[in-house]
Protein backbone atom coordinates (compact mmCIF):
# COMPACT_ATOMS: atom_id res chain seq x y z
CA UNK A 1 0.00 0.00 0.00
CA UNK A 2 1.04 3.33 -0.35
CA UNK A 3 0.57 6.09 2.35
CA UNK A 4 0.40 9.80 2.00
CA UNK A 5 -0.26 11.96 4.87
CA UNK A 6 -2.19 15.10 3.53
CA UNK A 7 -1.21 17.92 5.76
CA UNK A 8 -2.66 20.84 6.12
CA UNK A 9 -0.76 22.55 8.48
CA UNK A 10 0.66 22.89 12.01
CA UNK A 11 -2.27 24.51 14.16
CA UNK A 12 -2.98 26.47 17.34
CA UNK A 13 -6.83 25.83 19.00
CA UNK A 14 -7.86 27.91 21.97
CA UNK A 15 -10.78 26.93 24.14
CA UNK A 16 -13.58 27.89 21.52
CA UNK A 17 -12.21 25.67 19.46
CA UNK A 18 -10.83 28.09 16.63
CA UNK A 19 -7.96 27.40 14.64
CA UNK A 20 -5.33 29.39 13.59
CA UNK A 21 -1.90 28.80 11.70
CA UNK A 22 0.88 28.33 14.17
CA UNK A 23 3.81 29.84 12.43
CA UNK A 24 1.60 33.27 11.43
CA UNK A 25 0.53 33.11 15.36
CA UNK A 26 3.71 32.12 17.58
CA UNK A 27 2.60 33.85 20.68
CA UNK A 28 -1.15 32.30 20.66
CA UNK A 29 -2.47 30.80 23.67
CA UNK A 30 -4.34 27.50 23.34
CA UNK A 31 -3.50 23.58 21.94
CA UNK A 32 -0.77 23.28 19.36
CA UNK A 33 -1.70 20.72 16.76
CA UNK A 34 -0.81 19.53 13.29
CA UNK A 35 -3.95 18.35 11.71
CA UNK A 36 -2.97 16.37 8.52
CA UNK A 37 -5.36 13.43 7.35
CA UNK A 38 -4.07 10.25 5.08
CA UNK A 39 -4.84 8.49 1.67
CA UNK A 40 -3.83 5.45 1.18
CA UNK A 41 -3.57 3.79 -1.93
CA UNK A 42 -4.51 -0.21 -2.15
CA UNK A 43 -5.07 -2.37 -5.02
CA UNK A 44 -8.68 -1.32 -4.53
CA UNK A 45 -9.57 1.76 -3.35
CA UNK A 46 -7.87 4.92 -2.71
CA UNK A 47 -9.08 5.27 1.46
CA UNK A 48 -8.87 8.82 2.79
CA UNK A 49 -8.93 8.86 6.49
CA UNK A 50 -10.36 11.62 8.18
CA UNK A 51 -11.06 14.93 5.97
CA UNK A 52 -9.34 18.25 7.83
CA UNK A 53 -10.62 21.62 8.60
CA UNK A 54 -10.80 22.02 5.21
CA UNK A 55 -8.52 24.64 5.28
CA UNK A 56 -7.53 27.10 1.58
CA UNK A 57 -4.52 28.39 0.96
CA UNK A 58 -3.68 32.33 -0.07
CA UNK A 59 -5.71 30.93 -3.38
CA UNK A 60 -8.52 29.88 -1.70
CA UNK A 61 -8.19 26.35 -3.08
CA UNK A 62 -8.59 23.45 -0.05
CA UNK A 63 -5.13 22.27 0.41
CA UNK A 64 -6.33 18.75 0.80
CA UNK A 65 -7.15 18.98 -2.89
CA UNK A 66 -3.60 20.89 -3.52
CA UNK A 67 -1.96 18.46 -2.29
CA UNK A 68 -3.83 15.60 -4.21
CA UNK A 69 -2.64 17.30 -7.40
CA UNK A 70 0.92 16.94 -6.38
CA UNK A 71 0.72 13.50 -6.05
CA UNK A 72 -1.26 13.20 -9.63
CA UNK A 73 -4.57 12.57 -7.66
CA UNK A 74 -8.15 14.14 -8.10
CA UNK A 75 -10.74 14.33 -5.59
CA UNK A 76 -12.98 12.20 -7.85
CA UNK A 77 -10.66 9.07 -7.31
CA UNK A 78 -11.15 8.93 -3.72
CA UNK A 79 -13.51 5.65 -3.74
CA UNK A 80 -14.04 5.80 0.66
CA UNK A 81 -13.62 8.28 3.49
CA UNK A 82 -13.75 6.77 6.82
CA UNK A 83 -14.80 9.10 9.79
CA UNK A 84 -13.09 8.58 13.09
CA UNK A 85 -15.16 10.99 14.75
CA UNK A 86 -16.92 14.51 13.94
CA UNK A 87 -15.44 16.82 15.59
CA UNK A 88 -15.14 19.54 12.88
CA UNK A 89 -11.06 19.53 12.21
CA UNK A 90 -11.98 16.01 11.30
CA UNK A 91 -14.81 16.23 8.80
CA UNK A 92 -15.20 19.89 7.53
CA UNK A 93 -12.85 19.16 4.47
CA UNK A 94 -15.17 16.63 3.53
CA UNK A 95 -17.63 19.11 1.78
CA UNK A 96 -16.84 22.23 -0.46
CA UNK A 97 -18.95 25.61 0.24
CA UNK A 98 -20.21 26.71 -3.55
CA UNK A 99 -22.82 29.90 -4.46
CA UNK A 100 -25.61 27.23 -3.84
CA UNK A 101 -24.45 25.41 -0.64
CA UNK A 102 -21.90 22.68 0.06
CA UNK A 103 -20.94 19.87 -2.27
CA UNK A 104 -19.26 16.54 -1.78
CA UNK A 105 -15.39 17.17 -1.82
CA UNK A 106 -15.07 13.31 -3.19
CA UNK A 107 -18.05 13.11 -5.33
CA UNK A 108 -17.04 9.28 -5.97
CA UNK A 109 -16.75 8.09 -2.29
CA UNK A 110 -18.55 5.90 -0.16
CA UNK A 111 -18.48 8.26 3.55
CA UNK A 112 -18.52 5.96 6.16
CA UNK A 113 -20.13 7.57 9.64
CA UNK A 114 -20.54 6.20 13.05
CA UNK A 115 -24.07 6.31 13.79
CA UNK A 116 -24.19 6.60 17.46
CA UNK A 117 -21.31 9.33 17.16
CA UNK A 118 -23.55 11.47 15.17
CA UNK A 119 -26.65 11.37 17.76
CA UNK A 120 -23.79 12.42 20.52
CA UNK A 121 -23.08 15.36 18.41
CA UNK A 122 -26.62 16.23 17.93
CA UNK A 123 -26.96 16.11 21.63
CA UNK A 124 -24.04 18.11 22.10
CA UNK A 125 -25.40 21.67 20.53
CA UNK A 126 -23.24 24.12 21.93
CA UNK A 127 -20.29 22.54 21.55
CA UNK A 128 -17.26 24.27 19.79
CA UNK A 129 -15.88 21.16 18.55
CA UNK A 130 -18.70 20.37 16.00
CA UNK A 131 -19.43 22.85 13.18
CA UNK A 132 -23.14 21.94 13.13
CA UNK A 133 -23.53 24.07 9.44
CA UNK A 134 -21.15 21.57 7.89
CA UNK A 135 -22.63 18.32 10.03
CA UNK A 136 -25.92 18.96 9.09
CA UNK A 137 -24.95 19.29 4.66
CA UNK A 138 -22.57 16.35 5.42
CA UNK A 139 -25.84 13.88 6.49
CA UNK A 140 -28.00 15.29 3.61
CA UNK A 141 -24.96 13.62 1.42
CA UNK A 142 -26.50 10.56 -0.92
CA UNK A 143 -23.43 8.29 -0.60
CA UNK A 144 -23.06 8.00 3.36
CA UNK A 145 -22.59 4.54 5.01
CA UNK A 146 -24.26 4.49 8.04
CA UNK A 147 -22.46 2.18 10.65
CA UNK A 148 -23.87 1.04 13.88
CA UNK A 149 -21.90 -1.94 14.94
CA UNK A 150 -19.33 -2.00 17.98
CA UNK A 151 -16.79 -3.54 15.09
CA UNK A 152 -16.55 -5.36 11.96
CA UNK A 153 -14.58 -5.14 8.00
CA UNK A 154 -15.65 -2.82 5.57
CA UNK A 155 -13.95 -5.30 2.99
CA UNK A 156 -11.07 -7.68 3.49
CA UNK A 157 -8.30 -5.14 3.50
CA UNK A 158 -10.57 -2.17 6.29
CA UNK A 159 -11.44 -3.09 10.04
CA UNK A 160 -13.22 -0.54 11.84
CA UNK A 161 -14.04 -1.02 16.11
CA UNK A 162 -15.78 1.57 18.22
CA UNK A 163 -13.33 2.68 21.22
CA UNK A 164 -14.61 5.72 22.68
CA UNK A 165 -12.04 7.66 24.92
CA UNK A 166 -11.41 10.75 23.41
CA UNK A 167 -15.27 10.63 22.29
CA UNK A 168 -17.85 8.37 22.80
CA UNK A 169 -18.43 6.51 19.87
CA UNK A 170 -14.46 7.24 18.11
CA UNK A 171 -13.71 3.89 15.67
CA UNK A 172 -10.69 3.25 14.58
CA UNK A 173 -9.27 1.93 11.61
CA UNK A 174 -6.68 -0.68 10.59
CA UNK A 175 -5.94 -1.14 7.25
CA UNK A 176 -4.13 -4.20 5.89
CA UNK A 177 -2.91 -5.45 2.48
CA UNK A 178 0.09 -6.66 1.04
CA UNK A 179 1.51 -8.10 4.49
CA UNK A 180 1.24 -4.55 5.76
CA UNK A 181 -1.18 -2.71 8.23
CA UNK A 182 -1.47 0.82 8.76
CA UNK A 183 -3.45 1.91 12.37
CA UNK A 184 -5.36 4.70 12.85
CA UNK A 185 -6.12 5.35 16.46
CA UNK A 186 -7.58 9.04 15.71
CA UNK A 187 -7.57 11.09 19.00
CA UNK A 188 -6.51 8.01 21.48
CA UNK A 189 -3.06 8.39 19.58
CA UNK A 190 -3.07 11.71 17.86
CA UNK A 191 1.00 11.83 18.77
CA UNK A 192 4.23 10.15 19.36
CA UNK A 193 3.93 11.85 22.75
CA UNK A 194 1.20 9.94 23.83
CA UNK A 195 2.83 6.84 23.75
CA UNK A 196 5.67 7.95 26.20
CA UNK A 197 3.60 9.85 28.74
CA UNK A 198 1.22 7.28 30.10
CA UNK A 199 -1.70 10.42 31.26
CA UNK A 200 -5.59 10.50 31.14
CA UNK A 201 -6.16 13.73 29.33
CA UNK A 202 -8.56 15.74 30.60
CA UNK A 203 -9.66 16.40 27.23
CA UNK A 204 -10.32 13.36 26.54
CA UNK A 205 -14.42 11.97 27.32
CA UNK A 206 -12.93 8.71 28.83
CA UNK A 207 -9.07 9.54 29.40
CA UNK A 208 -8.62 6.77 31.32
CA UNK A 209 -10.20 4.33 28.52
CA UNK A 210 -7.78 6.47 25.73
CA UNK A 211 -4.73 5.89 28.04
CA UNK A 212 -5.56 2.13 28.53
CA UNK A 213 -6.06 1.46 24.62
CA UNK A 214 -2.61 2.86 23.73
CA UNK A 215 -0.76 0.56 26.07
CA UNK A 216 -2.65 -2.26 24.27
CA UNK A 217 -1.82 -1.01 21.15
CA UNK A 218 1.79 -0.09 21.68
CA UNK A 219 2.14 -4.23 22.52
CA UNK A 220 0.66 -5.25 19.22
CA UNK A 221 2.02 -2.31 17.15
CA UNK A 222 5.43 -3.70 18.29
CA UNK A 223 4.40 -7.53 17.96
CA UNK A 224 3.16 -6.64 14.61
CA UNK A 225 5.45 -3.72 12.93
CA UNK A 226 2.16 -1.63 12.48
CA UNK A 227 2.67 2.22 10.46
CA UNK A 228 1.08 4.08 13.13
CA UNK A 229 -0.74 7.36 12.16
CA UNK A 230 -0.56 10.41 13.94
CA UNK A 231 -3.23 12.84 12.71
CA UNK A 232 -2.53 15.52 15.60
CA UNK A 233 1.47 14.89 15.57
CA UNK A 234 3.64 18.67 15.05
CA UNK A 235 6.25 16.95 13.67
CA UNK A 236 6.12 13.31 12.75
CA UNK A 237 2.94 11.71 10.38
CA UNK A 238 3.98 7.85 10.67
CA UNK A 239 5.34 6.03 13.43
CA UNK A 240 7.06 2.59 11.64
CA UNK A 241 7.40 -0.16 14.54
Amino acid sequence: MKIIPIKEGNFIADRSKNFKILEENPEAKGVRMSIQPFLIITENDHILIDTGLGWKNKEGKPIINEILKEENIQPSQITKVLLSHLHKDHINGTLVKTDYGFESNFPNAEIYIQKRELDFAFESRGNPSFDFEILEALIQQPNIIWMDDDQGKINDEIYYEVVGGHSPFMQIFKITANNETAFYGADDLPQESYLKYHVAYKSDFDGKKAMQLRLEWQKEAIENKWKVLLYHDLEKSILQF
